[in-house]
């Protein structure tokens, strides 16, 4: 998986590839040393191409350490197959998804 964050006026996480167990602790370690400022999280999901149950728990994991600090969590551009699966497990009535 590779990821990239880029700060603004809204914190970005750009995700490609897949998010399952092994790059899920990956998100997490990167996520560590990230300072974020910014009001809003997105995670930009255009290129993920799929999402485990891990990868799921750690969204709302982050979710929950942003609301924390009164900051805002959405996800974006989610392709059918991550759509799908967000439909299945109830995280599209859990999750901001835009």
């Amino acid at each position: 998986m590779e990821i990239k964050f880029s700060h603004g006026e809204n914190f970005v996480i750009a995700l490609s590839g897949r998010l399952d167990t092994v790059t899920s602790i990956e998100l997490s370690k990167a996520l560590e040393g990230e300072k974020i400022d910014e009001q809003l999280t997105i995670i930009d999901m255009k290129d993920l191409q799929y999402i485990s149950s891990a990868g799921l728990r750690l969204l709302l994991a982050i979710k929950k350490d942003l609301a924390e600090e009164g900051k805002q969590l959405e996800i974006h551009n989610l392709n059918n197959v991550c759509k799908e699966v967000f439909k299945v497990t109830g995280f599209g009535n859990i999750l901001t998804v835009k």
